[in-house]
């Protein structure tokens, strides 16, 4: 595919090696900018378990040209199976193909989708230092003076700041926004073997905390479950963790009663709070720009966290080559994730709010199917 190149980037800085600033990374430099990423991890490592893939992630994956490496290296899939949380099915959710040749929706260990993305980036020439941050940050005319925390200097026309939810230079550069707002609920995370049983992905309903399981590869899924976020006075311990999510999926059947009866302590498990914000306008400053859950970050009910990122970094990369300066490529950038975004966060919380009240399901449903398929439009 022929890219238009972006003439008022040279240079830019990636602050932050995750989907969104590697996705931000490709793109930019498909489109003729040298690119260098810093991380904080000086090992450039990932934690976590799977990632459910959608339809429009699956898409922007295939803009950055990754399509064919995430399908051979996760699990693909057509349909997800609805049951009640004893295991009863109740009807098959059809994942509609919103483009010919892409999958309908699909996961992947994240670890794995990393090393994808990573082997991409290298392959492109990206200069990637580790163990850094940066210090502070300048905008000086035409460009942006940068300290890092090493103590050495650079100078880029762009620096963007996809460095987490609790990003630094968000805290740096952007005095008018905040920290994300706790939601009140929380997820689990187990990675296992996939249960000999399982052909699509899965959902249970009815129970007071909803749980879900996702193939990630041809013998292995992680299953999630949203619950009530409860203040402890310390972190729970491994042992804790295995032995409260196996008491929560105590009354569910079907393939969500197989983990139950087959998890084991040496499986990964995971829990953690949710918190989400859009943070409010401008997402720029100068020739400073966020994206990703720096500033849209987004809970898991749309399994679009790391779509989203990729998304962002897709469209600055557009925008910045159609656009006459690197100011109104920001502004064209800003305007044209801010409602794509704030639908996403919206709906996902919503759904939250619904689930801790324990809600009317339809009305769930409702809100779900509006937003998914509001996110099969075009980006």
């Amino acid at each position: 595919m022929t890219r238009e190149n972006i003439s008022s980037v040279h240079e830019a800085l990636i602050v932050g090696g995750g989907i969104g600033g590697m996705a931000a990374a490709i793109a930019l430099s498909e489109r003729g900018v040298k690119v260098d990423i810093i991380d904080i991890d000086p090992h450039w490592r990932v934690y976590g378990a799977g990632i459910t893939i959608t339809g429009p992630t699956l898409r922007a994956y295939r803009r950055l040209g990754l399509l064919e490496e995430i399908k051979a290296q996760g699990a693909i899939t057509t349909k997800t199976r609805l049951f009640k949380y004893d295991g009863t099915q109740l009807h098959d959710l059809e994942e509609p193909v919103i483009e010919e040749g892409l999958p309908a929706t699909g996961g992947i260990m994240r670890p794995v989708l990393h090393q994808i993305m990573q082997a991409r980036v290298k392959e492109l020439g990206i200069y990637v230092r580790l163990g850094l941050t940066v210090s502070a940050a300048v905008n000086a005319g035409d460009g942006v003076d940068v300290t890092l925390s090493d103590g050495t200097h650079g100078r880029y026309d762009l620096v963007v700041g996809s460095d987490s939810v609790f990003s630094g230079m968000r805290e740096l550069a952007f005095p008018h926004m905040g920290p994300a707002v706790p939601t009140g609920q929380a997820c689990w995370r187990i990675s296992i073997a996939r249960p000999p049983e399982l052909e699509f992905g899965e959902f249970y309903l009815g129970s007071v905390n909803p749980c879900g399981i996702t193939a990630c590869a041809p013998d292995q899924v992680y299953m999630w479950m949203l619950t009530a976020h409860e203040e402890r006075e310390r972190f729970m311990d491994e042992e804790e963790l295995y032995t409260e999510l196996k008491r929560l999926l105590a009354d569910f059947g079907g393939n969500a009663g197989w983990i139950r009866d087959n998890m084991t302590r040496q499986d990964w498990i995971n829990y953690r709070p949710l918190a989400a914000v859009l943070q409010p306008k401008p997402w720029y400053d100068g020739r400073i720009v966020l994206l990703g859950d720096a500033v849209h970050a987004t809970t898991p009910h749309l399994a679009s966290g790391a779509g989203m990122a990729v998304e962002s970094g897709i469209v600055l990369a557009e925008e910045l080559a159609s656009a006459d300066s690197v100011e109104a490529g920001l502004l064209a950038y800003q305007e044209r994730r801010y409602p794509r975004c704030k639908d996403v966060i919206d709906s996902s919380m919503a759904v939250g709010r619904l689930q801790l009240a324990h809600g009317d399901p339809r009305e769930h449903a409702h809100i779900l199917e509006g937003a998914l398929s509001r996110l099969n439009a075009p980006f």
